[in-house]
């Protein structure tokens, strides 16, 4: 455990807890939650405050994982292959990030969340089928193929080179290709997002770059923010889902514009 006050202390479980709610609801919990780290450990190596940030992260998204399979009609076959792609491609991710500047990726980043917020707002039906109606509707070859290899793949692979906003993009992703409810579509990706947080977690522990003792106290924080939020999710139905999702990506595109502009 890094010397740190106990306000800085009680001020990252609550922001652990806070990145959870937002996580299960609709992905983007890493973009309050990595933040939070960097501001409290000012002096922690880079590589150990991502390392603690995966081991807090794969926990609540474990929990919120659970959760969802339990309540909602889930295709766990389908989320794992899709998960399995997401973990090589973000493992080519991150071979190719040394190479790429995120000044150069952040524009067309931010142009890509303005072209979904203005998907979804002029698409008031996108993902707003009940829970379930999805599980009566035959699903092509074609479409799952495109799932693992697009949704999986690329994703994962933007996961890997650059990160921020994955876990929005899964839940757009799977519910347009798969024509997933939104809240199918984030019970798919909670289980996508095991699967990459795992193989990153696991490179990190075995460079022992993970501050196991902090991340085991913000990590119960986490659970029980990403737990919450699965059965607000589940009990609120899409139209809740669809309104955190545009929150989350003009949040995105706000903070994104941020760093381009002070870098």
């Amino acid at each position: 455990m890094p010397d740190i006050t106990l306000t800085t202390l009680v001020l990252l479980c609550l922001a652990a807890a806070a990145a959870g709610w937002i996580d299960a609801v609709v992905g983007g919990g890493g973009l309050l939650l990595l933040p939070a780290l960097l501001l409290g450990l000012p002096n922690v190596p880079a590589a150990h405050v991502l390392g603690t940030n995966k081991a807090v992260a794969i926990v609540g998204t474990s929990g919120a994982a659970i959760t969802y399979v339990r309540r909602a009609p889930v295709r766990v076959g389908l989320a794992v292959r899709v998960g399995l792609m997401a973990l090589a491609g973000s493992m080519g991710g991150a071979f190719f990030a040394a190479g790429i500047s995120s000044e150069v990726l952040r524009p067309v980043i931010m142009v890509a969340l303005l072209g979904v917020a203005a998907f979804v707002l002029l698409r008031p039906s996108f993902g707003t089928a009940v829970a379930g109606d999805t599980d009566t509707r035959p699903v092509t070859r074609a479409r799952i193929v495109t799932a693992v290899v697009l949704v999986g793949g690329g994703i994962g692979f933007y996961d890997g080179l650059f990160g921020p906003g994955t876990g929005t993009f899964l839940v757009l992703a799977l519910t347009a290709v798969l024509h997933l409810d939104l809240v199918t579509a984030s019970a798919t990706a909670k289980i996508v997002n095991v699967c990459t947080n795992a193989g990153a977690l696991a490179m990190f522990a075995y460079q022992g770059s993970v501050l196991w003792q902090l991340a085991a106290v913000m990590a119960l924080f986490n659970l029980a923010g990403a737990m919450a939020g699965a059965r607000m999710a589940l009990n609120r139905g899409s139209g809740f889902v669809r309104a955190v999702l545009l929150t989350v990506v003009f949040a995105l595109v706000a903070k994104l514009g941020y760093d381009q502009w002070t870098a």
